[in-house]
């Protein structure tokens, strides 16, 4: 049986600017909803110049809230739900950033856990824009079937890595292996770990906004 489906719809916070000078999306993790990576707006955009993006999920799962893509294995989500969700969920951002008169080059893209994971797909995914900046909390660099990973035109690309040193849903081994990835694909990497499980941390949320402001300065 096919696994249900809602449209890919997003939140937008307007910047108190009469227009933006870039957007930030942040995207939820799995079994949130568009509002939980909110709060975390007025933190890494105080001044609110940039428009701010929050999309939600399409699949409703167990145990609840709203979902990216099936997990069937750590680092390896379910060909499926993820293939058809990265095409809508690109489909839809940029569509979102058309009618604001944005384009990726002044959008930073982020996310926490299954957010992280599509938040790498439509930053480093073959075929997709380039973005000014990953950012990316206690996630991985999905392996999908059909899903190239195009490193070579994001020489120098920041991204900010941040991972929980105790995680036990997503261990820091990803985050480590995804560092090195970058590194060795020549992308600006900042990494940050910290002896907590699977949250984001103050720490974290310093080095992604020291990332932020460089990438859109």
């Amino acid at each position: 049986m096919a696994t249900a489906r809602s449209p890919i719809e997003s939140t937008v916070r307007e910047p108190s600017t009469e227009s933006p000078t870039g957007a930030l999306i942040l995207i939820h993790g799995r079994g949130a909803d568009a509002g939980d990576l909110e709060p975390l707006l007025s933190i890494l955009d105080p001044d609110r110049r940039l428009l701010g993006v929050f999309p939600r999920g399409p699949l409703a799962l167990p145990p609840g809230g709203r979902h990216w893509y099936i997990v069937r294995e750590i680092g390896f989500p379910d060909q499926d739900t993820f293939t058809a969700t990265y095409g809508e969920l690109g489909e839809h951002l940029d569509g979102v950033l058309a009618e604001h008169g944005l384009g990726w080059d002044r959008t930073v893209v982020g996310g926490f856990s299954q957010g992280a994971v599509m938040s790498y797909a439509l930053g480093l995914g073959e075929g997709r824009p380039r973005p000014a900046a990953i950012l990316a909390f206690s996630g991985f660099v999905p392996a999908v079937q059909g899903l190239e990973l195009d490193l070579a035109s994001r020489a120098g690309l920041p991204v900010s890595i941040a991972h929980g040193a105790l995680d036990p849903v997503i261990g820091v081994e990803f985050g480590r292996r995804a560092k090195t990835l970058l590194d060795e694909s020549g992308l600006a990497v900042s990494y940050r770990e910290d002896p907590v499980g699977h949250t984001i941390t103050p720490g974290g949320l310093a080095q992604a906004i020291t990332v932020l402001a460089e990438a859109l300065r």
